[in-house]
């Protein structure tokens, strides 16, 4: 006797969708996985990219002064090696035009090695720091920056000031070094107050919008902290700390007066490093992440 064909409806869509260990996909399941992914692949707008910068402002300005200190003067140490970086990188390199485009990439070495390594840089605080004191106003918090402000600046300062010692008092670099290094000195120191000025002013908003980009770099950052910094160093802009060790060592070296270091780059490049990190930066961006709120 033939067997009847059973008259049972086909599968529902619901049945289709079990898995091979018989549970089923939930479809509110389904869209807040696909809601998740969507959040994670847009990029960070303005007023997500300000929350984490004030959050990591609020940390730093919680530490206490001892670490601050401490860190901003491994800071100033490794600050010396885009100098270092870069004179080897001219030293071996033959004097054409395009010198300067590959050696000052040996200027972003110090960058990478403080921010990859979370140390304290100064001209990194133009912002970070700043946007909790524009989110809450108050005495106290300007009090905080201003300690904190102040410990990593005089911590960053006597970390240039070890580095260039060493490097022109020791016999660190071969003689050939020492010539590309005291050639970068003088470039350095070559501008009158006022260009030196403007040109830290520049320095100081690419250092900010390079820390203001960096929460959306996501796997970038290394490349970020490279081509900002590399800017820098190839338009001849003044940063505080990474031109300190150049100017320190020919101090040091005897090739430059110590006011002149002193007085003629290191005064007029930080107060250009700030107002290029408050005004550029920060009030900007503060300004059109709570504009509207």
């Amino acid at each position: 006797m033939a067997e009847s064909v059973s008259d049972a409806p086909p599968p529902s869509a619901a049945a289709r969708t079990q898995g091979a260990d018989g549970g089923q996909q939930k479809p509110d399941e389904k869209e807040d996985q696909q809601e998740q992914q969507a959040r994670e692949a847009e990029s960070l707008d303005a007023k997500t990219t300000y929350e984490v910068v004030r959050r990591e402002g609020m940390k730093e300005l919680e530490r206490a002064t001892g670490a601050l200190f401490w860190s901003g003067l491994a800071a100033g140490l490794s600050m010396g090696f885009s100098f270092l970086a870069e004179g080897y990188l001219r030293s071996r390199l033959p004097d054409v035009s395009w010198r300067p485009l590959i050696a000052k990439l040996g200027y972003s070495v110090g960058f990478l090695i403080v921010i990859l390594g979370s140390q304290q840089l100064f001209t990194e605080n133009t912002l970070t720091p700043i946007v909790p004191l524009l989110a809450e106003k108050s005495r106290a918090v300007l009090r905080n920056v201003a300690r904190l402000w102040g410990a990593v600046l005089v911590a960053n300062l006597i970390g240039a000031l070890l580095f260039a010692l060493a490097l022109g008092r020791l016999a660190v670099v071969e003689p050939e070094t020492h010539h590309a290094l005291s050639d970068l000195a003088q470039e350095a120191m070559k501008y009158d107050v006022a260009t030196t000025f403007l040109h830290a002013i520049y320095a100081g908003w690419l250092v900010a919008l390079m820390v203001w980009t960096l929460p959306g770099a996501e796997n970038a950052k290394f490349g970020v902290i490279v081509l900002m910094t590399w800017l820098i160093g190839v338009g001849g802009f003044a940063h505080v700390i990474a031109g300190a060790t150049e100017v320190f060592y020919a101090a040091v070296r005897g090739e430059s007066s110590w006011g002149q270091a002193v007085f003629g780059f290191i005064v007029p490049a930080l107060v250009g490093n700030v107002l290029g990190g408050l005004t550029l930066v920060a009030a900007l961006n503060h300004a059109q992440a709570t504009t509207g709120e």
